[in-house]
């Protein structure tokens, strides 16, 4: 089924969702979209990325009826008690929680790994005990490493590059023996550059768009590893969203394990991204026109270009990346400059 189609479904059949990571940024955009479609959603988190604000943007957007379906824990998925919690509860689990970024992997890779690794290989074991009907998680397209080809394609990945990397590339291989030992339905999504409201600009370990945007809002210097032309294909946070539900409820080969890239199968260089921030920034500051930014060396760890396919994802459960980068920056940029007392 495509996403209207689910969606309408959704709104007719209540569902019992377990969502990871729930108050980070992906979390709780999915956490969002599912209360607003009437399912039930225990959702946890330990608030190492994600913050308590996002929870409260998304429930004071939630009317009450659709409120009381949500059922939040504090905690950690390295506690197997937690796992098995949720994991009894839900019949899908959509697993968000994790310590993103590259560099920091590279200062702390032992808490990389307890997080990434540990607690996914909890979550797949609580669910295994569970039946649990679907398991979703998130990769990444740092597993691509040193494979220069583009676009990326599934079945062909490289040498990790990072820890971070590392450990995705682990959860995808635990993903593949929990399938095959256990008949678990599981599909990994690995998400390319995925942005969008709510996303944190803070911190040393912030993601570039919404780091630009404040600093653009702020006034502040605008920084670009490398000469500008290294590129990434950045992904709307509703395409990840829509991308999650529909892989839950993939059932053309309903027992195995399958990977998909999650991204719009465009590539959009670091100049061309700063360009168009400016020019969605300049209709609320009409001086950011006159705005360039700095230059500063490559970061060891990062990919010089990533650039998905996303070919399988549209023939296995009609992933097709509605949301361009453009409408997605729109959207964003609006959003923070609405919103840039409590987020940026």
């Amino acid at each position: 089924m495509n996403y209207e189609q689910l969606v309408n479904h959704l709104k007719n059949h209540q569902y019992k969702w377990g969502v990871t990571g729930v108050a980070g940024f992906i979390g709780s955009h999915i956490l969002e979209e599912l209360l607003n479609l009437g399912q039930k959603v225990i959702g946890i988190d330990n608030f190492s990325t994600g913050t308590q604000k996002n929870l409260d943007y998304v429930l004071d957007s939630i009317d009450d009826h659709h409120k009381e379906n949500f059922t939040f824990i504090r905690g950690d998925l390295q506690d197997q008690d937690l796992c098995g919690q949720i994991c009894e509860y839900a019949e899908f689990i959509l697993h968000q929680g994790a310590l993103g970024s590259v560099p920091r992997s590279l200062n702390s890779p032992r808490n990389s790994h307890n997080s990434n690794v540990n607690g996914q290989f909890n979550l797949l074991v609580a669910s295994q005990d569970s039946k649990i009907k679907s398991f979703v998680y998130a990769s990444s397209s740092s597993v691509y490493g040193d494979n220069q080809n583009c676009p990326k394609k599934e079945d062909c990945t490289g040498k990790p590059l990072s820890p971070y990397a590392a450990t995705k590339k682990i959860n995808e291989i635990y993903g593949q023996v929990f399938s095959d030992c256990y008949k678990l339905n599981i599909r990994g999504l690995r998400y390319f550059n995925v942005f969008g409201p709510r996303q944190n600009p803070n911190g040393p370990y912030a993601a570039v768009i919404p780091i630009w945007i404040r600093s653009l809002i702020r006034n502040e210097e605008v920084y670009i590893f490398g000469d500008g032309s290294t590129s990434r294909d950045f992904c709307y946070v509703k395409n990840a969203v829509q991308a999650n539900l529909l892989a839950a409820f993939n059932t053309q080969n309903n027992i195995g394990h399958e990977i998909y890239n999650i991204a719009c199968g465009r590539e959009t260089s670091l100049n061309d991204l700063f360009s168009i921030i400016k020019t969605e920034l300049s209709q609320f500051i009409p001086d950011i026109k006159n705005r360039g930014p700095l230059y500063k060396d490559f970061r060891e760890g990062d990919i010089k270009n990533t650039l998905a396919s996303i070919n399988k994802g549209k023939k296995d459960f009609n992933y097709d990346s509605p949301f361009s980068i453009n409408e997605g920056l729109k959207e964003t940029i609006n959003w923070f400059y609405n919103h840039q007392e409590t987020y940026t």
